[in-house]
Order: C-alpha cells, then sequence, then structure tokens
C-alpha cells in the first residue's frame, strides 16, 4: 500500500460493511456513513468508525456509494452539494433495467468510477479462490485511476483497468456474473480472472 487514505463508505449494508471494514483492516481510515451513527455496530472491531452521512461525505475524497440503487436518486438530491468534486466509486446496481449504475444519478461535478458491483459480497470477504485472487474491473478518469487501484488492492482484489468512462462495459460483467451465478445455478462463489500471457 503506498499511502494511507480518508474513504467515506456510504452505506452499512453487506456490501458496505466488507468493503469498509477490509480497507480500515488494511490501515486505511475509513467512515462509514449511516442514518443511524449512533446505533450503528458495522465497524465492529475495525478502526473505522459510524458518522452522519453528511458528516461522513464531509470527512473524505475518496466516497465508495454501497447503497440501494433505487435510493441513489434521493441520496444526490439531498447531499449533492457535499459530493462536488470528489471521487465516488460506484458500487451500486440497480436490477432489471438496461442501466444498472447510478452514474446519472449522480451530480456532473463528481469524478465517477464504476468498481465493486461485479463479484458477489462474499467474494470480495473473501477475495483468495483455488486459482488465485479474484479479478476486479473498473472505470475510472485516468487521474484517479491509482487511487482506485489502491482501493481495490486494500480490499484484497487484484484491480484491472477498462478505462475512462467505461462503466457501461463494466457493468456487462455484473450482468455476466448474475447469469452465471444465479441463472446457471452455479452459485455465488465465483468470480473472474484475466489471464495473460507475458
Amino acid at each position: 500500500m503506498l499511502c494511507s487514505m480518508d474513504i467515506s463508505v456510504i452505506g452499512t449494508g453487506f456490501i458496505g460493511g466488507v468493503l469498509g471494514r477490509a480497507l480500515a483492516s488494511a490501515g486505511h481510515n475509513v467512515t462509514f456513513g449511516s442514518r443511524h451513527p449512533d446505533s450503528d455496530d458495522v465497524p465492529s472491531d475495525t478502526r473505522a468508525r459510524a458518522l452522519s452521512l453528511s458528516d461522513a461525505l464531509t470527512a473524505s475524497d475518496v466516497v465508495i456509494l454501497a447503497i440501494p440503487g433505487n435510493a441513489v436518486g434521493a441520496f444526490a438530491a439531498e447531499h449533492g452539494p457535499d459530493l462536488t468534486n470528489k471521487l465516488v466509486i460506484d458500487a451500486t446496481n440497480k436490477m432489471g433495467v438496461p442501466i444498472t449504475n447510478s452514474r446519472a444519478a449522480l451530480p456532473q461535478s463528481v469524478r465517477y468510477a464504476r468498481a465493486f458491483n461485479t463479484l458477489g459480497g462474499e467474494n470480495m470477504a473473501s477475495p483468495v479462490f483455488p486459482g488465485g485472487v479474484a479479478d476486479m474491473f473498473f472505470s475510472a478518469p485516468e487521474s484517479d485511476r491509482q487511487t482506485v487501484e489502491e482501493v481495490i488492492s486494500g480490499v484484497g482484489l487484484r484491480p484491472v483497468y477498462v478505462g475512462t468512462d467505461e462503466e457501461a462495459l463494466v457493468d456487462c460483467l455484473f450482468r455476466l456474473w448474475v447469469n452465471l451465478a444465479m441463472n446457471q445455478g452455479r452459485g455465488r462463489r465465483l468470480a473472474f480472472r484475466l489471464l495473460e500471457d507475458s
């Protein structure tokens, strides 16, 4: 890890909890954004803390969005100014619609990245398979690529960059994962890995 970063994880459900606790265990300064921070025990035994959504957004320039996809519009309407110029890593998924990411619901002022949406949460909690570490394919502005790579590595996954503004391509992998894991019944303990002949 190159350096410790301040990272806010908005959402304290399964995905947000897995990501935030992993990043805190990796040495990052993690703040969970919660609607009920005083009673939220999502930080568990890590150094992470839980604050209100507004306070969590103020605490960090790197924000992982891990709330239900259909809640992003209301969240952005309320907290849009707090997101200005921040790197927002969109880990949301909207099921049953052509566009599964939440970019259109976010202010245009954010630096948008797409990651953490192509695997089930249990694979992010335990990213090592018999064939090696699972890959996390992601899209981000080139200027934020290294930061997002470091965040992904902090969770224990291997980052694979697919380019800037390529969230639609990343979302294809989400649909492929759902097809293989759920529709074909292969099970949720399934991940992707890029193989290259070096």
